[in-house]
């Protein structure tokens, strides 16, 4: 027992370096006035009051909040029946597409939007096409169009991977049940297959909001720095104006939106799973 216990030391060593102490740090730069020096601290509440009594800083809240749940929304009602198709094929058909979901990912996702800038470009493959159509150039570059596609795009396979797990784990002999119980396919659908894959759309979910309302390389490169996010002030207050005692105010109350969020979503969970059980 005793070998095991050791054979943990390493990986609380790391967790205590990459992210408590990291958090603490955080923490501590949050409630104190500015400046770097440890010595020099005083504690204060004046970064917070800063963000919430600011109609700027509430306004790109606001709207992080919004991109994030819109994005998170069409990651779902595309994702659900692209994975609702996946698992009805057979096993081969399964893995290839299962296989061309992820090879996106397997690239990185700066690379990637930053190929999405040249698609959408007024000179890119998306307006070029559309000439031969006669209409153009269409202004799709730095608006909220190509922030909102290009989380989308980057979101989505876990979005589709959490919700085809829990439909490829559902038991098929329930909708045999159900259709010997004369439900229709529809009635099946609404009664046995959408509640069982509940806690794989709640997965997707916390996997799609959490990133896309902290995102800010994405809006950065596709807004073109017009269009700001939370995370971009963040990047701003740390890398820009050195502001380190107001960036981490902000970090912190995007840290208690997420885990709220991710409370919120563990008691539908929780919810679903026992409505099923029922």
């Amino acid at each position: 027992m005793k070998q095991f216990r050791s054979m943990t030391y390493p990986y609380v060593l790391w967790i205590s370096v990459m992210i408590i102490v990291p958090m603490l740090l955080i923490v501590l730069y949050a409630f104190t006035v500015s400046g770097n020096d440890v010595l020099t601290f005083q504690f204060t509440l004046e970064n917070f009051h800063r963000f919430i009594t600011d109609s700027v800083f509430r306004a790109v809240l606001w709207r992080s909040l919004l991109i994030a749940v819109i994005t998170t929304l069409i990651c779902v009602l595309l994702g659900y029946p692209i994975a609702y198709i996946i698992a009805q094929m057979g096993e081969h058909a399964n893995t290839v597409m299962i296989l061309l979901i992820t090879m996106p990912t397997w690239v990185n996702m700066l690379v990637r939007t930053y190929a999405w800038m040249g698609i959408l470009q007024d000179e890119g493959v998306l307006n070029s096409l559309l000439g031969v159509f006669g209409i153009g150039p269409v202004q799709m570059i730095h608006t909220s169009f190509a922030v909102i596609l290009g989380m989308v795009y980057n979101f989505i396979p876990f979005m589709i991977l959490q919700i085809h797990t829990s439909l490829a784990k559902m038991d098929k002999s329930l909708l045999n049940a159900a259709n010997d119980l004369g439900a229709n396919p529809v009635q099946a659908f609404l009664r046995v297959t959408l509640p069982l894959s509940v806690p794989g759309i709640i997965s997707g979910i916390t996997l799609v909001f959490l990133p896309a309302v902290s995102s800010f390389f994405i809006p950065k490169l596709l807004g073109g720095g017009q269009y700001v996010l939370v995370g971009n002030i963040i990047e701003t207050q740390f890398l820009t104006t050195g502001d380190w005692n107001f960036g981490s105010a902000i970090s912190m109350i995007m840290a208690l939106i997420i885990m709220l969020s991710m409370y919120l979503t563990r008691k539908v969970d929780v919810s679903a799973a026992s409505n099923g059980k029922e």
